[in-house]
């Protein structure tokens, strides 16, 4: 397989899978240990793992009807980690003597959700760009 002459939509694209594939990771272990305590914790354990599969045969095959359901699992996937900054910054402020900066440190990582959000930007604007 050559790299050499990959269009630059196509090589973000599978970025954009792979970063979803590791994020998933991440968040994964981060609800295990939580004991996934609230349902909306199961959303993106589900749903970055097809977000980063849907990328990867992008990437390689490049068919509209693969297009047309990872732009509609992509805005769902940006809504969805909007809404885990919400949860995630209403969880810090649970915690004991609330919005302190070290319960920032220690309660749930606020930033992770907004990667959610920002990767599911990219691969929009990957799609859609005409460079």
């Amino acid at each position: 397989m050559h790299w050499i002459g990959w269009p630059w939509d196509r090589v973000i694209i599978i970025f954009t899978g792979l970063a979803f594939v590791m994020i998933w990771l991440q968040v994964t272990i981060f609800h295990y240990r939580q004991n996934f305590r609230n349902w909306a914790m199961w959303i993106p354990v589900v749903a970055l793992p097809l977000l980063g599969v849907f990328a990867i045969l992008i990437g390689f095959y490049n068919l509209p009807s693969l297009r047309y359901i990872w732009v509609g699992l992509l805005a769902a996937g940006a809504l969805a980690g909007l809404t885990g900054f919400v949860l995630h910054f209403e969880g810090v402020g649970e915690r004991v003597d609330g919005y302190r900066f070290h319960n920032f440190l220690v309660g749930p990582p606020i930033v992770l959700p907004l990667m959610v959000t920002a990767m599911s930007a990219l691969g929009i604007i990957a799609l859609y760009w005409r460079w």
